[in-house]
């Protein structure tokens, strides 16, 4: 699932949901654009796997034709999944 950014803030504890956690994808801000450097997919290496989907703390990344893509609004730039990809599909590019 794409994250989408929610229309709705909990301005009280009462609409903080009572779970350990919000569903995937909850995200209520862009990244406000402190970004350094981010992840770059090369489609051609990328086999699917979904490890970088699986380790992604921010919920990023989603598949789309069977290979994976980045959100950029909300990517933090971490490297995370750069670490995680086994085939090497992901790299690290200075923002522009």
């Amino acid at each position: 699932m794409k994250p989408y950014l929610r229309d709705h803030v909990p301005q009280t504890f009462s609409e903080i949901p009572d779970t350990t956690s919000y569903e995937a994808g909850y995200l209520v801000s862009k990244n406000a654009g402190w970004r350094s450097v981010r992840p770059v997919i090369d489609t051609a290496k990328c086999v699917g796997c979904l490890q970088c989907y699986l380790h992604c703390p921010d919920g990023v990344i989603f598949r789309k034709n069977g290979k994976v893509a980045i959100d950029y609004d909300f990517c933090k730039g971490c490297g995370i999944c750069l670490k995680e990809c086994r085939p090497g599909a992901i790299r690290m590019e200075a923002e522009k």
